[in-house]
């Protein structure tokens, strides 16, 4: 498929084989990281974006209520949708206060992993904008050759808090220049303003057969 399709929709393929680093044992003995390096294809805006079904979908934005509209519009398997605060939420007031986010955090990791487990799609609302957050659940992902999508939401500068500016600056720059795939995703987006408002439906669906 084209980056910039001349059709109103986008049909993301389906699984694609992960790049792994050596099977050398480092010096601690312990085996190296993988190497999650794939090649990414930044999409072009459109009305209908069609992902395979058991993706993972990570939706990334400087500004959380634009987020959670966004995916309150468009999401409509309301199971599929996990974030950390989804968790915390559930968990308040049954645990204690100092145990709240690593709690939450354990929770969200092995609801992801079951998930993508029984091949059902994932949709993660990030917190950050930074790698780290998704690099966990990215490898979990890779690890099960799931599909791995990412979808940037941009908001007016004014929402944006200084200390987020040079992080939200590095994810923009790598996006647009397909960088993204060193983290291990396949294809990413990228939506501010009137493109946000073009996309009408997300599906998780195969591909009709012609």
């Amino acid at each position: 498929m084209s980056s910039k399709p001349s059709s109103r929709s986008v049909k993301i393929s389906a699984d694609e084989r992960t790049g792994w680093s050596s099977d050398r044992p480092r010096r601690d003995g312990a085996p190296p990281p993988a190497n999650l390096t794939v090649h990414c294809r930044v999409l072009a805006p459109t009305e209908r974006l069609r992902y395979s079904p058991g993706s993972l979908l990570i939706v990334v934005s400087a500004s959380p209520a634009e987020r959670d509209r966004f995916l309150d519009r468009l999401i409509e398997d309301r199971a599929s949708l996990l974030s950390l605060q989804k968790v915390r939420s559930l968990l308040r007031g049954r645990v204690a206060d100092e145990e709240l986010d690593a709690r939450a955090q354990e929770l969200l990791e092995a609801a992801v992993l079951k998930r993508l487990q029984n091949r059902e799609t994932v949709v993660l609302a990030a917190e950050t904008l930074g790698p780290d957050e998704r690099e966990r659940f990215l490898r979990v992902a890779a690890a099960l050759r799931r599909p791995r999508h990412l979808i940037m939401l941009e908001t007016a500068r004014e929402q944006v808090p200084e200390e987020q500016r040079a992080a939200l600056n590095a994810l923009r720059r790598a996006l647009d220049a397909g960088e993204l795939g060193r983290e291990g995703v396949q294809t990413a987006l990228r939506l501010g303003g009137g493109s946000a408002a073009e996309v009408k439906r997300i599906v998780f669906r195969s591909a009709p057969r012609e």
